[in-house]
């Protein structure tokens, strides 16, 4: 019975002891390498992509150089070295959950099953999925994708719910998963695809960027509701409140303002939601 007893205690004393040890120290991580490794997107124009420079550049960049310079702060070097990854959304969750990055600054969405494996910071922005089709046709609606194939990035929680909704609504569609969006984007430009399922804004700006826009369209039809954060190193709250505390300040300062008018102004102001989104994420002292 003693020796019952004590297996309990020892169990119940040793157990918290193990998940401190397990637990992360990324500030630690980064003020002994003096540098900061963030992953990012190369194609999700305008959240994260690469310049002609070959620098990331986007709406979720200018976030997050403003959050690692709280992070320098934080840990003591105000001008941290960054080391840029750029990759797939599988990849850059890879990247977070084995520690090769310690942030990851895109247009990704968090998601309960990402959350077995990383960490989301609080939400930067929210969107939604939807369809590319060409202007000249013949895809007006969902029912239109019947016998259809339909291009969507893998890995991405937009192929879960694309696969999700033709199953719904019986629509007998081929889903050809592609690595990118410029992938995808080409397909859609060749009639290989009838259409090119991401988000919204996404597409918005891969559209932007073809030799002729005009041939693309937007579907009216809604896919999903994305919202978006950077992706953080599991079971590190100090960690993640440096990044949030650092998030807050932007919003509640204005110098949401700027990057927003930036990268989103030509789309208009932010929608209700969005600017409420602002407020809610905006954790008080």
């Amino acid at each position: 019975m003693k020796r019952l007893l004590f297996a309990i205690v020892a169990s119940v004393v040793i157990a918290p002891a193990a998940l401190a040890q397990n637990a992360p120290d990324t500030l630690s991580k980064i003020k002994a390498a003096g540098s900061i490794t963030v992953a990012v997107a190369g194609d999700s124009l305008p959240f994260s992509y690469i310049e002609s420079n070959n620098q990331p550049a986007g709406y979720s960049v200018d976030l997050c150089k403003r959050v690692i310079a709280a992070i320098g702060r934080a840990v003591g070097i105000p001008e941290l070295k960054i080391n840029w990854l750029v990759d797939t959304v599988p990849n850059r969750i890879a990247m977070v959950s084995t520690g090769k990055a310690d942030l990851e600054c895109a247009n990704t969405t968090a998601s309960q099953s990402r959350m077995k494996n990383v960490d989301f910071s609080s939400l930067i922005f929210v969107d939604g999925g939807g369809f590319l089709i060409r202007a000249d046709g013949p895809i007006n609606g969902f029912a239109d994708l019947a016998g259809k194939s339909v291009a969507v990035t893998s890995g991405t929680t937009t192929e879960r719910r694309l696969n999700a909704m033709l199953k719904d609504r019986l629509i007998n569609a081929k889903v050809v998963t592609v690595k990118d969006g410029v992938e995808g984007t080409a397909m859609l430009e060749s009639r290989a695809v009838a259409a090119f399922a991401s988000d919204k804004i996404k597409l918005i700006g891969l559209a932007a960027q073809a030799k002729d826009p005009k041939v693309f369209a937007m579907l009216a039809e809604d896919l999903s509701f994305e919202p978006y954060a950077f992706m953080l190193p599991r079971n590190d709250s100090g960690y993640r409140l440096v990044v949030n505390s650092a998030l807050t300040q932007i919003y509640l300062s204005g110098e949401i303002d700027p990057i927003f008018n930036k990268w989103l102004g030509k789309l208009g102001r932010p929608s209700g939601l969005l600017a409420a989104m602002y407020v809610l994420n905006s954790i008080p002292e």
